[in-house]
């Protein structure tokens, strides 16, 4: 019988409270897909609201985004949780011209130790656990303001004997002003089923749908985004405070053209908030620095108790397309 350890659960607790609201959600091997995959959507609060995001992680939130600036990039993001939790991504992206702009990734959780324990509760050994993602996308423009997207993602989760495997897609679709600095996008993550399971029951897919807004105001150099997810869920909100939890507001400023400073807030975060009298719980905060064709974006999400650093390395092999 295995005893899972302090970190299996605050890893769970983790994956709920990044991306999607708790009460309407269950445990699954495959809650590591709501962790955010680049520190740049981190900062922001968790969502990437901008049509002219230039990082080949775009795929994973909503591959629609994917556009020409992001072709020849690849980005390696970390992010060191609470714990010994960590996990990583690597994404890249290609501009296959007519065909429409392509990115793969990968992603991985890892869990630390488990403790395994006999039927008394005596400690027997420790459990290797894993959880691994591939994706391929590919995104294309439609008419001149818009662009559409799908990428496919095969995801593996194992803990110490048991393992299962799932499959799920994700669409979207970005509507895009330059001369306005305005974008509107729609999107689906994660659809899809589990083929395998680790226990009984079947491992639910973390479905999000979501929609979001951004506009680049025209005399000071700050985008300003809004993003509402869980879109699924909309029908169970009764209250303002339970609307407000399902919003993401973002602000990025760019202060040269080479640094922009990102803040972010989501609401349904807060729960996370302590008792003290100055608690930033739901807030996040970073940067991004880029020199030639290299990138570095930081993010810092707190979490009331501690607080989460995220980088994100991007480098470009071919010249970015402005």
């Amino acid at each position: 019988m295995a005893k899972r350890s302090t970190s299996f659960w605050l890893g769970i607790v983790i994956c709920l409270f990044t991306t999607s609201n708790v009460r309407s959600q269950t445990l699954s091997g495959f809650d590591f897909l709501r962790l955010e995959p680049s520190a740049e959507a981190a900062a922001l609060g968790g969502t990437l609201p901008d049509a002219t995001s230039s990082q080949s992680s775009a795929i994973l939130y909503n591959p629609a985004l994917l556009n020409r600036k992001a072709g020849g990039s690849l980005s390696v993001s970390w992010l060191n949780h609470l714990s010994d939790l960590q996990s990583g991504t690597v994404t890249y992206a290609h501009d296959l011209g007519g065909l429409g702009m392509a990115g793969v990734g990968v992603r991985f959780f890892h869990w630390g130790k488990i403790d395994q324990a006999d039927a008394n509760g005596e400690r027997i050994g420790t459990l290797a656990s894993s959880n691994v993602a591939l994706s391929a996308g590919l995104s294309r423009p439609w008419h001149s303001r818009f662009r559409y997207g799908a990428s496919l993602h095969l995801a593996y989760t194992s803990i110490g004997e048991f393992n299962a495997v799932a499959v799920a897609m994700d669409v979207g679709l970005v509507y895009h002003v330059p001369d306005q600095g305005l974008t509107a996008s729609i999107g689906g993550t994660n659809v899809g089923r589990s083929l395998s399971s680790l226990g009984q029951s079947r491992d639910a897919m973390p479905l999000d749908l979501r929609m979001a807004v951004s506009k680049r105001l025209r005399y000071i150099p700050v985008l300003v985004g809004l993003t509402v997810y869980n879109l699924q869920h909309i029908h169970e909100i009764t209250t303002v405070n339970e609307g407000f939890r399902h919003a993401i507001f973002s602000l990025e400023f760019q202060a040269i053209p080479a640094f922009d400073l990102r803040l972010g807030y989501n609401h349904r975060k807060r729960n996370l908030k302590s008792d003290r009298r100055l608690d930033m719980a739901g807030t996040t905060v970073g940067f991004g620095l880029h020199i030639r064709r290299f990138e570095l974006d930081y993010s810092f999400s707190s979490w009331s108790f501690a607080g989460l650093h995220q980088f994100t390395v991007t480098t470009r092999f071919s010249k970015r397309d402005q």
